[in-house]
């Protein structure tokens, strides 16, 4: 048995939780909705609901998870075989409509987050708790682990003026909550105020990574398809908004990162120097030469990295991230440069300050690049974020 029982295991095995899912249901779910064995929780929740279980949600990247990048849409749609309707809370709308919700009391949530706030799915959950708020629909949430730990909190806030899709409230990148607990912040404090449940987990620690649960992993989305790559990713999403290539395309996107114009060796080397300096631990790099099969340098082979986390609750990945983007800058100068293509359905800021919640950060990688500046940068109303983050924590 694993360390950990979800909140899909102890609803699917508890008829008094089950009871908290009043009237007809929804669904907002995806692949990664499994249990220990990889049965989906549709199933779990069709075998005690029956006909009460009426719509099917999915997030960014599809109900089947099979949609790459950002601003790809997927579209409502008859599952063939659910024999239920799909609505896209990603495509036209982002915000559940009244004709989707038409006849549902209760909504149930089980979507496996990654614990960054650039990580879009909690903001589709507090955009569905507001529209739940109002049409009176209960939200049940089915808690599942933070892959990322419940420990490290780190990043910078979210800076007012800087909301979009991939980052709504002022919390940190990393903001060390499994959803429920998002949930329940949101709720207290950003003005969801719905009916909401959650179902807890039992035997999840904070301390835990997701290769301590016990559970079996299913990429929540496709280009995460290792824990080492949520690990990662609150600073290595940070190059989707530069020229530099994420490694998507490779079969360990977001673990990978590098520059047709980078010579690994000697980058690494200087790297390794960057991180005695800055006191980065609990990670190992990796010089390699990678060729993506598909988006930036399509077939074109890059110089770079593998980032390998050795102890994760050492690693600070988000301030690794800035450290390596600044590094890179460095390297390659006037051939690095900001992606200036619309992101996340934002067209009039630079896809980084998004990615970042605030321009403060670009300009310090554009101009001072101190450690000393960036945790003063982090620093700033971090205070405010954690107090409020103790007074929701479930575990």
């Amino acid at each position: 048995m694993p360390a950990v029982i979800t909140g899909l295991e102890r609803l699917a095995n508890d008829a008094v939780l089950q009871k908290l899912l009043k009237g007809n249901v929804g669904l907002l779910c995806h692949s990664a909705s499994i249990d220990r064995n990889y049965t989906l929780s549709f199933f779990h929740l069709q075998k005690f609901l029956g006909a009460r279980l009426k719509k099917l949600f999915g997030p960014q990247h599809g109900f089947v998870t099979d949609v790459q990048d950002n601003m790809i849409e997927s579209q409502d749609y008859i599952h063939p075989f659910f024999k239920l309707p799909v609505y896209s809370l990603y495509s036209q709308t982002r915000i559940p409509t009244d004709q989707m919700l038409t006849d549902l009391n209760t909504i149930v949530v089980d979507l496996q987050d990654v614990g960054t706030r650039v990580y879009t799915y909690i903001h589709t959950l507090t955009l569905l708790m507001e529209k739940c708020r109002e049409k009176n629909i209960k939200v049940v949430i089915l808690d599942r682990p933070n892959p990322a730990g419940g420990v490290l909190v780190e990043g910078n806030i979210l800076q007012s003026g800087f909301e979009s899709f991939v980052g709504r409230h002022p919390i940190p990148q990393r903001h060390g909550l499994t959803i429920g607990e998002v949930a329940r912040l949101a709720n207290r404090f950003f003005g969801c105020d719905c009916d909401l449940e959650v179902v807890t987990m039992s035997g999840w620690k904070r301390s835990m990574f997701f290769t301590d649960t016990g559970l079996p992993f299913v990429l929540p989305s496709p280009n995460l398809s290792s824990p080492e790559s949520t690990y990662v990713y609150p600073g290595t999403v940070l190059f989707e908004g530069t020229n530099i290539s994420e490694g998507r395309g490779t079969t360990r996107a977001l673990e990978m990162i590098g520059h047709p114009k980078i010579e690994p060796f000697s980058f690494c080397q200087k790297l390794q120097t960057k991180m005695e300096e800055w006191n980065l631990e609990g990670v190992s790099i990796r010089p390699l030469v990678f060729r993506p099969t598909f988006h930036k340098y399509q077939d074109i082979s890059c110089g770079g990295l593998q980032i390998h986390p050795t102890r994760p609750l050492n690693f600070y990945s988000w301030r690794f991230g800035q450290m390596l983007v600044r590094a890179f800058k460095e390297e390659l100068g006037p051939d690095f440069e900001w992606i200036k293509k619309p992101y996340e359905y934002e067209f009039n800021r630079l896809a980084i300050d998004l990615i970042n919640g605030s321009d403060k950060i670009r300009h310090w990688c554009e101009t001072d690049g101190q450690l000393s500046t960036l945790l003063r940068l982090e620093a700033e109303g971090m205070d405010k974020y954690l107090s409020m983050r103790e007074s929701i924590l479930l575990y």
